[in-house]
């Protein structure tokens, strides 16, 4: 079974494509067959690779996320993914407001996923705090694996 999950944040700069490099690795390295993508609710960076910050601490755990680009949500993603996933409240409220009619595709928290007490990952384009969103994505990112290994 092909798991087809989209990651979701404001911008797809920090959090998302962070996700999208994490989780990516860790569900084949757990033989998960999946399709990942990321996208942001805004388009402001369209195109653009995640932020410098973002790539330095993904360097700095071993992952490389530089390939990526920002891309936004369109209403055609609800139909291609599984499962989307928003880093926080904000974008899943942005979610539920783009969502087509009658469309029934899951749309839950990330760190739904995670073991933290935590419910939203912080953005940190502006407050910075690069370290913290990663230990979160990972945290969530190995529950997710979880979650989809005990699925079958």
């Amino acid at each position: 079974m092909t798991h087809r999950i989209l990651f979701v944040c404001l911008g797809n700069i920090c959090r998302s494509p962070t996700a999208e490099g994490v989780f990516t690795r860790l569900a084949r390295e757990a033989g998960l067959n999946v399709e990942i993508e990321s996208a942001g609710t805004g388009g402001w960076h369209l195109g653009e690779p995640p932020d410098a910050r973002a790539q330095a601490e993904a360097a700095r755990r071993g992952y490389d996320i530089g390939a990526l680009r920002a891309a936004q949500v369109r209403p055609a993603d609800f139909g291609r993914f599984d499962l989307i996933l928003a880093m926080d409240r904000s974008n899943l409220a942005a979610l539920e407001r783009m969502r087509p009619a009658g469309d029934e595709t899951p749309v839950h928290l990330f760190l739904d996923y995670a073991d933290s007490l935590r419910d939203e990952v912080p953005d940190p384009y502006y407050e910075g705090g690069f370290d913290l969103v990663f230990e979160l994505i990972e945290d969530a990112a190995r529950g997710l694996v979880a979650h989809l290994e005990a699925r079958g």
